[in-house]
């Protein structure tokens, strides 16, 4: 209890010692979770919308007039049993002619003299990433189909456009932390070098490596509390004033959302805690050859 009495006094004498540095730490890691909160606030928001777009993604099946209800059965279960196929669904000549009627109500303006469209089936893949895998699986036509549909250029540009997505979410957030590191290290490394003398003697005296780690461990934890804690309020600030203000006829669709406010506040203040560890851990190491 008294070693830890001493490290916490340590680390709080320290603070308040050199409190421009202090706020330079805090400061340094406002700004860098603030900038993590936002890059995945709008980065999870993609990724659903992305998500969203893949499973938007469909196979049309479209039937000859002159295909029999036992092809209809057939083709009905073999989709039922496809392990590539997360649900299908029928799509008779009337709907499709319903459908197109609310779509594009310009072209009936005369009575058409019989129903152009085709029935059909309609295939939602497993995974978005399954749909040229389904569609070649219908290759050669089945009895009774007269055309298979997969919309593959735009399919292709959705899964390159999520593809890409994920990959710059990903390189953002990694390139965005290990900045933060050395920014919060640099900015720690100023108090340190200024108490190397004191380090040296805590060594020559017997110092362990861990007790003179563990104040400048718990004035980075400190720091980076305080830091994530007001950025995390900053972002509740953005997204009740900026948010709706600049975003609020944004709408992706239902499903998708970005993390809920509450994950990301965790994430942020758990990420502050850990960079400001690491960042005086990182940093001590070359203060302690002594």
């Amino acid at each position: 209890m008294s070693r830890t009495r001493l490290i916490f006094s340590e680390a709080f004498g320290s603070l308040a010692s050199s409190l421009s540095t202090t706020f330079a730490a805090a400061l340094t890691v406002l700004i860098a979770m603030f900038l993590l909160g936002v890059l995945v606030a709008f980065g999870t928001y993609t990724l659903s919308y992305a998500a969203s777009k893949k499973r938007q993604l469909v196979v049309t099946v479209y039937l000859q007039d002159a295909a029999t209800q036992q092809q209809k059965n057939v083709l009905a279960n073999r989709f039922e049993r496809d392990p590539l196929v997360k649900s299908w669904r029928y799509v008779s000549k009337d709907a499709a002619l319903r459908d197109m009627k609310k779509r594009f109500p310009e072209l009936f303006k005369t009575a058409l003299p019989a129903n152009p469209l085709p029935a059909s089936y309609v295939l939602t893949p497993r995974q978005g990433e399954d749909i040229d895998t389904l569609y070649n699986s219908l290759q050669p036509l089945p009895p009774g189909v007269s055309k298979v549909k997969d919309g593959k250029t735009i399919s292709h540009r959705i899964l390159r456009a999520a593809h890409l997505i994920d990959y710059i979410f990903i390189v953002g957030v990694t390139l965005l932390v290990l900045a933060s590191t050395l920014l919060i290290a640099n900015t720690i490394r100023l108090s340190i070098f200024s108490r190397r003398r004191e380090i040296e003697v805590m060594k020559l005296v017997g110092a362990t490596n861990w007790f003179v780690r563990g104040p400048f461990m718990l004035e980075g934890l400190m720091c980076g509390f305080v830091g994530a804690g007001l950025a995390g309020t900053l972002l509740i600030l953005a997204k009740w004033l900026v948010l709706p203000r600049f975003f609020g006829h944004i709408n992706g669709g239902p499903g998708v959302h970005a993390w809920p406010f509450e994950v990301n506040f965790v994430l942020l203040v758990a990420v502050g805690l850990t960079l400001g560890a690491a960042g005086s851990g990182l940093t001590l190491r070359r203060f302690l050859k002594v």
